[in-house]
């Protein structure tokens, strides 16, 4: 099996983060995953990756309320983000909100390629890996 580079978490619940990091690690197909508490935390580590010479990430799991900067917010200025530094990374949003509107929103963006309720599960990993990293899943 493959293994993604970089997975990115950005959620503003510890535990959240925590958790979606133990199942990432169980299920083994990240060599790095980075956590951000909000989207400016990303949002500002994304524009420095150059300069750090750090390997963009490949997967960004994003939370949609959050304090700061939020998920909408963060994509808004994602968008603007160089090339190199977005890398054609897949955006999934994890999500506790069941409003369909977030979905029909979400999708509609084009850096958006999965909507998703939380928590993450093995699961969930199984379909989005075989939907866009084939070669990573199990």
């Amino acid at each position: 099996m493959n293994k993604l580079k970089h997975v990115l978490l950005i959620d503003d619940c510890k535990a959240t983060n925590y958790i979606h990091k133990l199942v990432i690690e169980k299920y083994g197909f990240a060599e790095t995953i980075t956590e951000f508490m909000n989207g400016s935390e990303a949002i500002d580590y994304l524009s420095a990756i150059s300069r750090r010479r750090d390997t963009a990430p490949e997967l960004i799991f994003l939370d949609l309320n959050m304090p700061v900067l939020n998920g909408w917010e963060f994509l808004e200025q994602y968008a603007l983000l160089p090339v190199e530094h977005q890398a054609g990374a897949v955006v999934v949003m994890l999500t506790t909100s069941l409003n369909p509107d977030d979905e029909a929103r979400a999708t509609a963006i084009a850096g958006v390629k999965a909507f998703a309720s939380k928590p993450l599960t093995l699961e969930k990993i199984d379909e989005i890996l075989a939907e866009f990293y084939p070669g990573c899943a199990r």
